[in-house]
């Protein structure tokens, strides 16, 4: 599938409903367990998207349309949620993403982007020069990506609770 800002925005709009539909009101088993910076609970996912919404995403395409000076990226943090989640609830978490999101959707909405915008070009502090479009086609597979390591986590939870059916199923492996 070739990139359109449309399609991508069906995911980014959904993401907020999905975590809340999978993750609200569930006990902390579920959501919170005992994670570490290699393995995230959902809490922790969740976290990690808020500070992509405030600090990544949507910067990043700020510099590339401005098209100023080095274009650079600062450096993402991807472990800022171990403190920056801390002491919130799951609700807590899920609302300020939902609000996040939904500003940053419609900002990007505002800025009618035309196909030579999504060839604008930025500097990733890794992986060099990258597109505005590379950078909303990965926000949007960054979500998927999320929304899978959350809840293989939540399913291993009952790995050994499953008996001889593990052997079906491929989120245990």
């Amino acid at each position: 599938m070739k990139f359109e800002l449309d399609k991508a925005t069906e995911i980014l709009r959904q993401t907020p409903y999905v975590l809340a539909r999978l993750l609200q009101d569930l006990s902390d088993e579920w959501v919170a367990g005992e994670a570490d910076e290699d393995h995230w609970s959902p809490y922790d996912v969740l976290g990690h998207l808020i500070h992509g919404e405030e600090t990544d995403w949507m910067a990043r395409a700020e510099i590339i349309l401005t098209q100023d000076g080095d274009r650079k990226f600062e450096p993402f943090d991807r472990l800022a949620q171990f403190k920056n989640s801390r002491g919130k609830s799951m609700l807590d978490l899920l609302t300020e993403f939902a609000h996040l999101r939904n500003a940053n959707i419609e900002r990007l909405m505002s800025w009618n982007l035309k196909p030579d915008n999504l060839s604008l070009t930025g500097m990733h502090p890794e992986f060099g020069e990258v597109t505005l479009r590379q950078l909303l086609a990965t926000w949007t597979v960054h979500d998927l990506n999320h929304i899978r390591q959350l809840v293989t986590y939540m399913a291993k939870q009952y790995s050994e609770e499953v008996g001889p059916w593990k052997a079906y199923l491929s989120i245990l492996e």
